[in-house]
Formats: C-alpha cells, sequence, structure tokens
C-alpha cells in the first residue's frame, strides 16, 4: 500500500484545496489553504509537511507550493468522488445543492471504489432509459415531499398513458436524434453510440473512460473550437476537435 493510500479524511481535504486554488490562481501559499479550510497556520503547515513526506506535494517555507504528479492524481480522485456523490444526490436523489455539497464532503473519503462505480452507472442509468428520465426524477422529488402516496401513483399512471397515447398518435416513439461530440455545444450531454477512430488515438479515449452507453457531457469548448471541455464518468477531461469528430453520440 502506498503513502497516497493512507491519507486521512483531513489530508484529502487540504490535497484538494491545494488543487482548486492552483486552478484558480495558479500560486498556493499557507495563507490560502487556511483561508479556504478556516484552519489555524499551525494546522496547514503540519498538514503540508504530512503531505511532502508523502511524496504528495512540494513544500519548502515561505515559498509557493505545488503538487507533485502522484499528488494531483490523489487530489482528482477526491474531487472525482465528490462530484460523482454530489451529481447523485442533485441528479438522481433530487437533493438541493446546499445538502448535496456537504453530504458528499463527509462521504467522499470513504466510499469504496466498487461503490463509487455503481452510483455512476445507476446515474447514467437513469439518464438513457427510457422509463426513467429527468420526469421520474421529478415525480421522485415530489413523492418525498407529499404524503398522498396513493394519488402520487395514480396521477404518475395517468400521466404516463397519456403520454404513451400522444406518442402513438405522433407515429411511435421519438426517432433517436444523433450526432457528432465535436457538434455538441456546453451544457448538452448524449450517450455514446460508436467511437469511429483507429490507433493511438481510439487508445487514448478508451483509457478516459469514454466507451459505447457511457453519458458525456460538454462543459466548454475553446474559443477557436479545440479542445473541448467534456465530463464523463465523474472526470473532467479535453479532446483535441478531430478526436470529438470521431465519436457519435445519442442526443438525451
Amino acid at each position: 500500500m502506498t503513502l497516497a493510500n493512507t491519507l486521512t479524511a483531513s489530508l484529502e481535504d487540504y490535497l484538494e484545496a491545494i488543487f482548486h486554488i492552483i486552478t484558480e490562481k495558479q500560486a498556493v501559499r499557507p495563507k490560502n489553504i487556511a483561508k479556504r479550510l478556516k484552519v489555524s497556520n499551525s494546522s496547514v503547515t503540519g498538514a503540508l509537511r504530512s503531505l511532502s513526506d508523502r511524496g504528495l506535494i512540494n513544500y519548502a517555507p515561505y515559498d509557493v507550493i505545488s503538487l507533485t504528479p502522484a499528488g494531483e492524481a490523489a487530489a482528482k480522485d477526491v474531487i472525482r468522488r465528490h462530484e460523482v456523490l454530489h451529481d447523485f444526490f442533485v441528479k438522481v436523489l433530487a437533493v438541493n445543492e446546499l445538502d448535496a455539497d456537504k453530504a458528499a464532503c463527509l462521504m467522499e473519503h470513504s466510499i469504496p471504489k466498487v461503490i463509487l462505480e455503481r452510483f455512476i452507472q445507476f446515474a447514467e442509468f437513469v439518464e438513457v432509459c427510457p422509463r426513467a428520465g429527468s420526469k421520474w426524477i421529478a415525480g421522485f422529488n415530489y413523492h418525498c415531499d407529499q404524503s398522498d402516496t396513493l394519488e402520487n401513483c395514480e396521477r404518475c399512471i395517468l400521466a404516463t398513458l397519456e403520454e404513451v397515447r400522444r406518442r402513438k398518435q405522433k407515429g411511435g416513439r421519438k426517432a433517436m436524434t444523433t450526432a457528432k461530440l465535436k457538434d455538441l455545444k456546453p451544457g448538452q450531454k448524449g450517450r455514446v453510440l460508436k467511437i469511429d477512430v483507429r490507433g493511438e488515438i481510439n487508445k487514448r479515449i478508451v483509457e478516459m473512460g469514454i466507451t459505447p452507453g457511457s453519458v458525456v457531457e460538454v462543459e466548454g469548448i475553446a474559443p477557436l473550437g479545440d479542445p473541448i471541455d467534456i465530463k464523463v464518468k465523474g472526470y473532467h477531461l479535453s479532446l483535441r476537435k478531430d478526436e470529438a469528430e470521431g465519436i457519435e453520440i445519442e442526443m438525451l
């Protein structure tokens, strides 16, 4: 077991804070960490020494702090756990943002990887399953807030039957809308249908976790259209335009 795998919840919080401060300000000093985590300077000094001993940060008194490659990987893992849990609470359980964030902070340090991946799979299932989706989640939210459970069920069944009738009148289920990943706009998402690229590019895409069936959301696009920032399975990734060209998406 490596030292990075023996981190306490507190040290993981420090790594996460360092990563976010670097992203925002490019430079990190102990006072920035103390302010962000609302702890004393002496607590920060002790934590930084511990992280340095584990080879996760580059630290010297009165100098800026930076993450080592191992430290960056560990920080990204903590952030991914937090975001997967937060998204699950908000998108599937219909919990408000503040409560979801607090719960994710508490759970991110102890959730096993196998359960985290199951959270992701279930969230993706809810998004792509024709019996689920946003209306299903809204119905669950209403169910949590109301006590007339049987009436809720009857109302939901009637609404579902009405939607089925409308679809039948229009000629059946709505046709699948497909697009290239490069053509999606920020905020749009879709399910990967196929990856039509070969060689090293294909290998890189698969290693990123972009596989058929996975749900991909576009987070941002550079001014000139390259690269494209996406989110998949809790990871924030950047794709070159030529890579996104070969990924076919079913719009959600």
